[in-house]
């Protein structure tokens, strides 16, 4: 019998009861920041142009409340587009907390096929880990890259970003962060290290202009 599942699943329950508990039981003021909302993160990166998409209501629902952009990126070069998705909670104590691509993903059709980690490196900021998924529906396959931001920190892993989630409740009284994801459609005939060059690079422009939208 196969434990680390089952391990993994308790080391998750675990750090949520943990993290439920201490948040609730701190009855000071939660410190929240000044920050720029998500709607005004830039539009033009290279030679793409942002269009917004409104997320429907029901997503929303499920969200939480929270500030949200979903904002697909084509390029006027002619190659695949990218989109950019990130969801920012002010306070995660109330129960609205930063879904797991991972989860989200299968839920809507989505299989995964591969998954690692790649390091995100970028003037200005310092590098960091973020999860990559091959995904697949039938014919189509997207690739994803995803990590959770809060207080200057990027990681890769939910476990740890839970647990900084902690933390940081202990220590700043903030319990504030968020969930950047980024996706491309890998074309037809495109090989996998045409589409990750792709989305390694708007990674990279978007990674550094993150800071006046999460707070440090």
């Amino acid at each position: 019998m196969n434990l680390r599942p089952h391990l993994r699943f308790l080391l998750a329950a675990t750090l949520l009861a943990l993290t439920a508990a201490l948040l609730y039981a701190r009855d000071t003021q939660e410190v929240t920041l000044v920050r720029e909302p998500l709607s005004n993160f830039p539009r033009y990166l290279g030679t793409r142009s942002g269009v917004d998409y409104s997320i429907p209501q029901d997503v929303l629902e499920i969200l939480g409340k929270g500030d949200f952009l979903l904002r697909l990126y084509p390029d006027s070069a002619g190659t695949p587009d990218v989109d950019l998705f990130v969801a920012y909670f002010a306070s995660q104590r109330a129960g609205d907390t930063l879904h797991s691509p991972k989860n989200c993903l299968p839920g809507a059709g989505w299989s995964p096929v591969q998954s690692t980690e790649r390091e995100i490196q970028a003037p200005g900021i310092a590098p960091f880990l973020a999860n990559e998924y091959l995904i697949a529906k039938g014919a189509d396959r997207k690739l994803v890259l995803y990590w959770y931001q809060a207080h200057n920190r990027a990681v890769a892993s939910e476990y740890w970003a839970k647990f900084y989630l902690v933390a940081d409740a202990i220590r700043y009284n903030r319990s504030d962060g968020s969930l950047i994801r980024l996706t491309t459609p890998v074309a037809s005939g495109e090989r996998i290290d045409a589409a990750r060059a792709r989305l390694m690079g708007f990674a990279e422009q978007v990674a550094p202009r993150l800071g006046p939208y999460i707070p440090r």
